[in-house]
């Protein structure tokens, strides 16, 4: 008679501790990310004070009289002194500046976004030989300090008799803006959908027409985005202008800052200079805020593909 050995139960498994921890593992990583964030935050904020806050006090100079400004440096003016405005828009010539400065800008953006897309559409879409090494040249543009470049540049432009001219500082603006514009749309041109072009193709388009009209329109993202870089750049140059437009009847406005600082610092005239010196900013300001989203969607879908 054999008798049958009933199956033992397995011995229960230990239960140990040593998992707890792993249970506030996440509630320790959000802390954590929460502190992160706030310390963010925090630099944001800082930075933005830094950056608004000169920029406030100068707008509020503007409208200060000359005793004020010494006198009371950071309380609101007494009231809106506008003579100021007027007197730096006339008597220090900055209404002739802001002309000269317009022309010079509003051409050179024209050239420089129209040659580099041109430029960069070609390097982004056709494979010839010497295609990286015109790239690279482009690239390796934005590397070349423009301090070595002022003594030779300032005999080109003088044998081309450019110099002390409009379309003479036109031209070296596009010339100076052309590598990072090249160097961007690149990069975007990449970006876009080669299907659309290819229909193109098909249906009889030639590649100057697919170009303006299809693929142009395309990449207005790229083109605000690094209009604006261009902007910032040709509307607060200096050193070019300086070197290469010495006659005071066309001078821009960074030069016209310069002179206004200097002639009005022995007259005390601290208003209108600060005055002038707000006329300066609008309108770079105004672009940013006027084009801002267009700028982060240009940045955004030059990255992603």
């Amino acid at each position: 008679m054999s008798i049958e050995k009933t199956a033992e139960p397995p011995a229960p498994v230990p239960v140990t501790k040593a998992a707890a921890p792993a249970a506030d593992a996440p509630p320790r990583r959000k802390k954590e990310g929460q502190v992160l964030n706030a310390f963010s935050h925090g630099i944001l904020v800082l930075w933005a004070v830094m950056v608004v806050l000169p920029l406030l006090w100068a707008v509020m100079t503007s409208f200060k009289d000359d005793g004020s400004i010494f006198g009371s440096p950071w309380s609101l003016p007494d009231r809106l002194h506008v003579d100021n405005w007027s007197r730096a828009w006339t008597e220090a010539n900055m209404s002739d500046y802001f002309l000269n400065t317009v022309l010079v800008v509003g051409g050179s953006l024209i050239g420089t976004l129209v040659l580099g897309s041109m430029a960069a559409y070609v390097l982004a879409r056709f494979d010839f030989p010497g295609n990286r090494f015109v790239y690279y040249l482009f690239v390796g543009g934005m590397s070349f300090p423009i301090m070595l470049a002022l003594v030779p540049l300032f005999y080109v432009v003088n044998n081309m008799g450019l110099l002390n001219t409009i379309h003479g500082l036109i031209l070296v603006y596009i010339a100076y803006s052309l590598p990072f514009t090249v160097f961007f749309l690149t990069a975007f041109f990449r970006t876009l959908p080669s299907s659309v072009a290819e229909a193109a193709f098909v249906d009889g388009a030639s590649h100057s027409r697919t170009f303006f009209q299809i693929m142009l329109p395309m990449a207005k993202p790229g083109l605000i985005s690094v209009g604006i870089f261009n902007f910032l750049g040709q509307w607060n140059q200096y050193m070019l202008p300086t070197v290469l437009n010495t006659d005071p009847d066309k001078r821009v406005l960074t030069q016209g800052l310069v002179q206004l600082a200097v002639s009005q610092g022995y007259k005390g005239d601290w208003s209108g200079l600060f005055a002038g010196l707000v006329m300066a900013m609008l309108p770079v300001l105004a672009a940013y805020v006027v084009f801002q989203r267009q700028v982060v969607q240009g940045l955004t879908a030059g990255a992603l593909k």
